[in-house]
């Protein structure tokens, strides 16, 4: 079945900030943006990855490379895509990295990794983009999630609890920004089929089992987490904030 997808005339012009924007999910979050009219800059510590979407794209946009895990570099790099494109209308906290783990093998350092790698830097995005949209008196922050531990999934506890903590992070934001009618939302992916994912962990056996606890019976594109982004972001969602929005096929 063809999708026609909506067009959002408000976010023509708009700055977004998107981490992790060089490939799966936040490739297809940069790419609707620019096919909305944004104005597109994005991180990621993929350099060319990241070079090779900026050359595809048409319009004004912007890529730094910078590992998030370094607060410095991304406050660096924000500071590199303010001063191209102006300051943050909307930030997407996309990047994340869900390596699998076993409970007995982790170590207080890679503990303290995943951490850094998949909540920590959120929080400090948000502290470095917040006080542009202060100045506007409006923006919209979009924190992605996940369904792992929703669904108690094993294989990763580290990444599954610093995923849990994106909620919290969303909800105490949402309420320290809302004056300034900043919205700050969370959008959970079920099991997206991105390349890597594929790569990595797809196989027959574990997509049935995945689409037999989904209510949909198909798998899930990284195009529909985008498009919830997309209208988290625009003028359709102004009275959305502190919410969860789900992109899982009914999964959960």
């Amino acid at each position: 079945m063809t999708k026609a997808f909506a067009i959002y005339p408000g976010l023509k012009g708009r700055t977004v900030f998107v981490t992790g924007g060089a490939s799966g999910i936040g490739r297809e979050i940069v790419r609707g943006f620019a096919e909305q009219g944004a104005k597109v800059g994005f991180v990621d510590i993929n350099a060319e990855g990241g070079n090779t979407l900026l050359a595809e794209l048409d319009g004004t946009h912007a890529f730094a490379a910078c590992d998030l895990r370094d607060i410095a570099a991304l406050r660096s790099a924000f500071d590199k895509l303010a001063g191209a494109l102006g300051a943050a209308d909307v930030l997407v906290n996309n990047a994340a990295h869900d390596d699998r783990h076993d409970w007995r093998e982790v170590t207080p350092d890679y503990w303290d990794e995943r951490m850094a790698t998949n909540i920590r830097h959120m929080f400090f995005a948000i502290q470095s983009v917040a006080p542009g949209m202060i100045d506007k008196g409006a923006g919209s922050i979009i924190n992605i999630g996940s369904n792992s531990w929703w669904e108690a999934g094993a294989g990763f506890p580290a990444y599954a609890t610093a995923k849990s903590a994106v909620h919290g992070l969303t909800r105490t934001m949402a309420r320290e920004l809302g004056d300034h009618r900043i919205r700050v939302n969370t959008v959970v992916p079920g099991w997206i089929m991105t390349q890597r994912q594929k790569d990595l962990w797809v196989t027959p056996e574990a997509l049935a089992k995945q689409i037999d606890r989904q209510c949909l019976p198909d798998p899930i594109d990284p195009v529909y987490v985008a498009r919830m982004v997309l209208f988290l972001a625009s003028d359709d969602a102004a009275m959305c904030s502190a919410g969860n929005f789900m992109v899982e096929g009914g999964s959960i």
